[in-house]
């Protein structure tokens, strides 16, 4: 655990919820060819979220299962609902690709960090919070569950100044173009590195 070759990258995608990290990170994961390490999560399905692409949806039982037997290398407990991410998952993707990429929270974010060093890349997505609000109440989120996501704005927001890099996101294909761009420079690095 947190032992990566030089070229092995990790590429997390982290901001305030309802900023649209998920799509963002999705859309630039596709165009570079990088392969998404999913997260665990004790709840349902949200409308839209598909068991395996978005989250691995499981049962709180066997949450607690694989916990008691170390399989999280990360993990957080967000309104009742307990998420984590495994570092065999991770290992499998490194044996498939050299840069994988990851959505998490700022909690979340800060824990890979920690544990993968300089190998852990932060894409820091944010929007004001009246976009977001808007965004979210016409995703058909009542106004509690927007404003209990948004609890937890500023705080979020606050994350930005530690990661490597930072990118409004009010128009979706600007903001994949413009990470797509940044993250070249690292794959272009990887590769020289391998010659």
């Amino acid at each position: 655990m947190g032992d990566l070759k030089d070229r092995e990258l990790i590429f997390v995608f982290t901001g305030p919820d309802g900023s649209g990290r998920k799509s963002v990170a999705d859309s630039v994961g596709t165009t570079l060819g990088l392969s998404k390490v999913l997260s665990y999560a004790t709840r349902k399905p949200r409308p839209g979220e598909v068991n395996g692409q978005d989250y691995h949806f499981i049962t709180p039982e066997l949450y607690d299962q694989l916990a008691a037997e170390g399989g999280f290398i990360e993990s957080v407990t967000i309104r009742e609902t307990h998420y984590g991410l495994r570092d065999k998952d991770i290992e499998r993707n490194f044996q498939n690709k050299g840069c994988i990429y990851l959505i998490l929270n700022p909690e979340g974010a800060e824990k890979l960090k920690q544990t993968y060093g300089e190998h852990v890349i932060r894409l820091f997505i944010y929007a004001d919070r009246n976009t977001i609000e808007t965004r979210q109440l016409a995703e058909g989120l009542t106004e509690e569950d927007v404003a209990m996501r948004l609890s937890h704005y500023e705080a979020d927001m606050a994350y930005q100044l530690q990661c490597e890099h930072a990118f409004e996101n009010y128009d979706l294909s600007h903001t994949v173009f413009d990470i797509t761009n940044t993250l070249e420079t690292y794959l272009k690095r990887n590769l020289e590195e391998r010659d």
